[in-house]
């Protein structure tokens, strides 16, 4: 059994505020949008990446993902986000630090989600 992607679901109370992390902050397009649904959502995609993105105010009191970008250049990726959105910056772990397993990590967090980087 082989898969080629995994597309993670996430749940904000509003749309709108998934917008600075993932399109502005992180450079995610919107490959299709239905805001005004009954169930409003999005999908986004960069690279070999997808996410769906949903309005769910329920949903999104019940979870708070945290989930991991490995990168290959933390050290660009870093430069970029704390240049440009320097607020999102986790504050455990708002520098690129060696953590004791062997990766280079740094992480963002906003209203509903935490990112984690990781170089190995």
């Amino acid at each position: 059994m082989t898969f080629d992607k995994l597309v993670p679901s996430i749940f904000y109370s509003k749309l709108q505020d998934s917008f600075e992390l993932f399109i502005d902050c992180l450079g995610f397009t919107i490959t299709h949008a239905e805001f005004d649904s009954a169930a409003p959502y999005y999908v986004i995609n960069k690279n070999n990446l997808g996410l769906l993105v949903f309005q769910d105010k329920a949903a999104a009191k019940q979870h708070y993902p945290e989930i991991r970008l490995v990168t290959k250049n933390i050290a660009a990726v870093y430069k970029k986000i704390a240049s440009t959105h320097p607020h999102l910056l986790h504050p455990n772990l708002k520098t690129v630090t060696l953590r004791p397993w062997g990766a280079k990590e740094f992480a963002i967090l906003d209203k509903q989600v935490g990112i984690i980087f990781q170089e190995w």
